[in-house]
Parts: structure tokens; sequence; C-alpha cells
């Protein structure tokens, strides 16, 4: 993903609401079924991180990322924000990577 396509994502992001939220019991896989749900239905969503969650926030982020095969677009404060383009309901238009000549 290009800094650009990071940059974009970023900016959809920012009006999202969180779709899920992660407590004390950190990434089950419950957890990561219904956030792989939620990637497959959006395409890009927020992840709220609780209070009561005492697990680093940058590891939930990359352990998400890797077992739902997305990319972490941003961590801030108590927030992450994961895109994986859909198999079925394509909806973000990313813009073009440039290539190198």
């Amino acid at each position: 993903m290009t800094s650009k396509q990071r940059a974009y994502l970023k900016g959809l992001a920012m009006k999202l609401e969180p779709v899920v939220q992660i407590g004390k019991a950190t990434v089950t896989p419950e957890l990561t079924k219904s956030v792989d749900e939620a990637l497959e239905a959006r395409e890009l969503i927020k992840i709220s991180v609780l209070k009561n969650c005492f697990a680093d926030i940058h590891d939930i982020a990359a352990t998400l990322a890797e077992r739902t095969r997305s990319q972490v677009v941003q961590v801030i404060g108590k927030k992450i924000v994961l895109y994986r383009e859909s198999e079925s309901k394509k909806r973000i238009e990313l813009p073009k990577a440039k290539r190198n000549k």
C-alpha cells in the first residue's frame, strides 16, 4: 500500500464509527471472526480498544491484520483502522500506485 493510498483510507476512516470493541479478553477466535466478517462487508473498519484491555494496541493491530489478511491503515490512541479489499462487495476504489519507468 502506498502512502497516498494510506492517506486516502485515513480520510475515509475519520467518518467511521467503531464496529468492534476489544476488551480485557483481547484477541479471541470469536473476535477475529467478527473482524473478518466486518472487513468482508465494509472493507474499511475502525476498532475501539477499551480501557480494560492491557495488551499493547500495536500488537493487537498486527495480530488482527495477520489473522484476517488485512492491512493496518492506522493506530491512533485507542483506535485501530484495518483495510482489506472485499472479494464480493468491492466498495472502495484506491488511488492508483505510480509505476516506476
